[in-house]
């Protein structure tokens, strides 16, 4: 099995570093024969190209291509269409992984194929805000994914994303591009296998107030990627998918008060939680009103596609 982890990043230079360092730490395994990480740099301008151009001998499974700022999807596709391993792996540069990341989805695959060919495998995302050391972080209920086909720690064959037609490029802003895939997969007859020992851990900085606008920003985006994904996919599990039904209104509308909770009215108790040094916690609670963003961003793209 010949694999090519392909990475999408854009100005995450500090935490890809640690990304591609552990990539290049894998425990050998016989299943696996070789392996390559292809890093697509998405347009960054935090230095991430002269990085690595100044360490290539550290990073011998490393292979480095650049676009314009095009979002992920594409960037996917393009390392798609460069890698040479039969088995795509597609993380996200954030993700650090063990060292037994690679054999763990060999291992998972190997087994799946004596069944079928028409396996996919998904790993376990671990989220952390522990920059120096995300491994050391536990499991929480929290970090659960019930997606189908979800691109922060995936492994499928390659010609099946071909087949399927890869991701579709019109998903340039934030969300929903790798699920609307998955539909594609699903008709294809895939089945996915869940491989908790390939381990990635997802690091992100501990959530203060000052994130909120760019929370928001992306809640909305992600709204009007979801009436694109249901206009490709018109049915009641993608309505479910994107929160575009009456009980998602109700159900948020309801937790905020019809919109009365939200960043301003709740930043004082946000804040007051942090510092009692429960940043994971005050995020959730603002999920809440997130998601009031989010519902409410779908009814006014899709309002406006009806026009």
């Amino acid at each position: 099995m010949f694999f090519s982890v392909i990475i999408p990043t854009y100005n995450r230079l500090p935490i890809l570093q640690k990304c591609l360092t552990a990539l290049e730490h894998q425990k050998d395994c016989s299943i696996v024969e070789n392996y390559e990480v292809i890093l697509v740099d998405d347009g960054s301008t935090d230095g991430t190209l002269e990085w690595f151009q100044d360490r290539q001998l550290e990073f011998p499974h490393l292979r480095c291509c650049s676009q314009s700022h095009q979002g992920p999807a594409a960037a996917r596709n393009f390392g798609v269409h460069k890698a040479e391993g039969d088995t795509i792996i597609f993380i996200d540069s954030d993700l650090v992984v063990t060292e037994n990341f690679l054999s763990a989805h060999a291992e998972a695959l190997t087994r799946g194929y004596q069944n079928s060919d028409r396996v996919f495998t998904y790993g376990r995302v671990i989220n952390t805000c522990n920059f120096e050391n995300p491994t050391a972080e536990p499991y929480k209920i929290t970090d659960f994914s019930a997606a189908y086909f979800a691109t922060g720690n995936v492994a499928i064959a390659r010609h099946w994303l071909l087949e399927a037609g890869l991701f579709d490029t019109r998903f340039q802003l934030y969300g929903w591009e790798d699920l609307e895939l998955g539909v594609r997969l699903k008709k294809l007859g895939l089945t996915l296998i869940k491989c908790p020992e390939a381990v990635g851990y997802h690091w992100h900085p501990p959530f203060s107030l000052e994130q909120l606008p760019k929370l928001i920003e992306k809640e909305i985006q992600r709204g009007r990627m979801g009436v694109l994904f249901y206009q490709k996919h018109p049915s009641l599990e993608v309505k479910m998918m994107i929160q575009m039904t009456i009980l998602h209104q109700i159900l948020w509308g309801i937790l905020t008060a019809g919109g009365r909770l939200n960043e301003r009215t709740m930043a004082g108790v946000l804040q007051w939680i942090i510092s009692q040094g429960k940043p994971q916690l005050a995020l959730e609670i603002a999920r809440i009103f997130l998601n009031w963003y989010n519902v409410r961003a779908v009814y006014a793209a899709y309002r406006e596609l009806e026009r």
